[in-house]
């Protein structure tokens, strides 16, 4: 599923080629007729991420709402800005002709492509395209997909923990401490609650709570405020270094070629995601994977006692 940092670099996408722009919407599907014909030909105003929801405005106070869940993806064609410097060097994007292909989901994966006809066909089940003249965004698979008003947008928010890519004011840690500390709940649990707190998913739960050598086991009541403040802090950092980067790189102190390595692959990135029975990087202690509501935790049973 999307963490955070991947819903705030497609609203970055939108923000640098749509907006500003009147927009075709269609449903090639045609299970979002009815929503894509009341914003069709309407201009797009902002486009907005709060944790792992994104709303995009369009003119006469309409919102589309957007949830990708676990399964959901934007497919990107045409005239697409590079939103980092190290997507500049994906390829170029100004010859005749040549227009570039990305998929922004959980990972980004960007290619030039010499389309015959622009716009492409739809292929698949796309259940949104949004497009301009020179770029279009088609929706795939999303959990959430629904034109709210303003009302609804802000219940949808009033209900979502602290953003810190949104706010990061002494307010919003104040609420993330406050939610996570009065609960009983693990803190395994409560990182993955978007009431407490927006955006953080499996790979960061797990990174984070290594981080911080914190046992997810621990009640939030028994989280102490330094440690609660520490985890915000922390995300955060983790959280900008994913929107800059695009990349889940939660090992900090890396030598340049761990760097390269780190950016280059998965498995040498994290402290402990995807470990399992695998030695613990600073102990040794192989790493454990359990279910903890339904989601696979993984830690490190002596840094994390």
């Amino acid at each position: 599923m999307p963490e955070g940092h991947s819903v705030h670099r497609i609203a970055l996408q939108f923000e640098r080629d749509f907006v500003g722009h009147p927009i075709a919407v269609s449903s090639p599907q045609g299970r979002f007729a009815a929503g894509a014909a009341e914003l069709d030909g309407t201009r797009m105003l902002e486009a907005r991420a709060v944790g792992k929801q994104m709303f995009l405005r369009f003119e006469h106070d309409r919102w589309l709402r957007i949830h990708l869940g676990i399964y959901g993806a934007w497919d990107f064609f045409g005239i697409i800005s590079p939103i980092t410097a190290e997507s500049e060097a994906l390829g170029s994007i100004g010859a005749p002709r040549l227009r570039r292909a990305v998929r922004m989901s959980e990972t980004e994966q960007a290619k030039d492509v010499d389309l015959e006809t622009f716009p492409p066909e739809p292929v698949g089940a796309v259940r949104v395209r949004l497009a301009t003249d020179d770029s279009v965004a088609d929706l795939r698979g999303p959990t959430m997909c629904e034109v709210i008003n303003p009302q609804q947008l802000a219940e949808v928010v009033d209900r979502l923990g602290p953003d810190p890519a949104t706010d990061d004011s002494p307010e919003a840690e104040e609420r993330f401490v406050t939610r996570l500390r009065k609960k009983p709940t693990a803190v395994g649990q409560l990182l993955m609650d978007q009431s407490v707190v927006s955006g953080i998913g499996n790979v960061y739960r797990a990174e984070m709570l290594f981080r911080a050598r914190l046992n997810p086991h621990t009640p939030g009541k028994q989280v102490t405020e330094e440690q609660a403040r520490g985890l915000w802090r922390d995300w955060v950092y983790l959280l900008d270094l994913g929107i800059r980067t695009g990349q889940m790189l939660t090992m900090d102190g890396l030598d340049p070629a761990a760097q390269e390595l780190a950016l280059a692959n998965r498995e040498d990135r994290h402290w402990v995601y995807k470990r399992e029975g695998l030695p613990c990087r600073v102990c040794g202690t192989n790493i454990l994977m359990e279910m903890m509501a339904a989601r696979k935790l993984y830690w490190c049973p002596v840094d994390q006692a």
